[in-house]
């Protein structure tokens, strides 16, 4: 199905200047109904489930800012992602910074209505622990797959004692729910030192594919897209990208920065290589502001959300 007269298009930086006018995803219209797009591009401003450097509840509003410098087409795919969806704002999660549990409920009331008007998100974050009720929102009949960017595999238990909602847990949690099936879940990056030898253990022991960094320097880019293809096969995939998955050169501005990670280049081109797959959401986590130099972060972020947004716009437009 094509909605040629009703794509919705960035105003452009001949029109008005990039510092200028209202600050939304890609300068496209900001709207409220999920069921006039195909593509909702979304922010979570939230940070209540961090643990260390917090921030990440501004992190959507300097992604908008920073989302500027994207223009339509995509240089190297040539993917025209508003010629092929219709993709609007539709503004934030409406958070409780005081309340976790209140907040992860209101996130998957706000994506089950996205998800219910057949769109699919894109959602710049806020720290990780957001990731979870975008999963509980947009969940199926079925698990699905999961690809993930990140320094850490967030599959542990509690942290502060009982606490079993903070930034490091969301896809243990996704797993126990049915949510995510963890033989199609596929970690990129996961690097930095362990709070003890057995960390990863319960993520091996689900069947998790775990990618350290050291196997990924291995591989390479283009061997690392060829494993996550073999992952994730063709069932409905969902993927989430976590800024410190980049080598702090490239993302000083988060919350748990590590060491020894990628560039910024072998993430776009890991991105690139996920044409083709079963795309349902995706989203751009744990850009922290406060700790940003002159902005390089939330354009990176910025950055990686465009390159998601080609890719799903593809997928999103196969399905219609």
């Amino acid at each position: 199905m094509v909605y040629e007269d009703s794509f919705f298009r960035p105003i452009g930086g001949s029109e008005l200047p990039r510092f200028a006018g209202r600050s939304t995803f890609m300068r496209l219209p900001q709207i409220e109904d999920p069921a006039e797009v195909d593509i909702a591009l979304v922010g979570f401003p939230w940070d209540s489930g961090s643990t260390n450097r917090v921030g990440q509840r501004h992190g959507p509003r300097e992604i908008r800012s920073n989302s500027t410098m994207m223009r339509l087409v995509h240089q190297a795919s040539r993917i025209a992602p508003y010629d092929l969806c219709r993709i609007a704002d539709l503004g934030d999660v409406p958070v409780n910074p005081i309340d976790i549990r209140d907040t992860l409920d209101r996130g998957r009331d706000f994506y089950r209505r996205i998800h219910e008007a057949g769109a699919v998100p894109l959602t710049a974050g806020g720290d990780h622990l957001g990731t979870l009720p975008i999963l509980r929102g947009i969940a199926g009949d079925q698990p699905m797959a999961m690809v993930q960017f990140d320094s850490h595999s967030d599959t542990n238990d509690t942290y502060f004692g009982d606490n079993p909602y903070t930034h490091g847990t969301p896809f243990r949690r996704a797993i126990e729910e049915g949510i995510l099936d963890p033989k199609r879940i596929i970690q990129v990056g996961i690097r930095g030192s362990m709070y003890s030898a057995s960390d990863l253990d319960w993520a091996h022991e689900q069947g998790i594919r775990v990618m350290e960094i050291e196997e990924y320097f291995d591989l390479g880019p283009d061997g690392a897209v060829k494993e996550i293809r073999s992952v994730v096969g063709d069932v409905p995939t969902y993927v989430t990208f976590d800024v410190d998955a980049l080598d702090p050169v490239y993302a000083p501005g988060t919350g748990t920065p590590e060491v020894g990670g990628f560039t910024s280049v072998e993430a776009q081109r890991m991105i690139r290589g996920l044409r083709g797959l079963n795309l349902v959401g995706a989203d751009v986590m744990e850009v922290s502001p406060p700790f940003d130099s002159a902005g390089i972060t939330a354009l990176t972020g910025a950055t990686m959300m465009f390159e998601l947004l080609c890719v799903l716009s593809e997928a999103v437009a196969k399905r219609k």
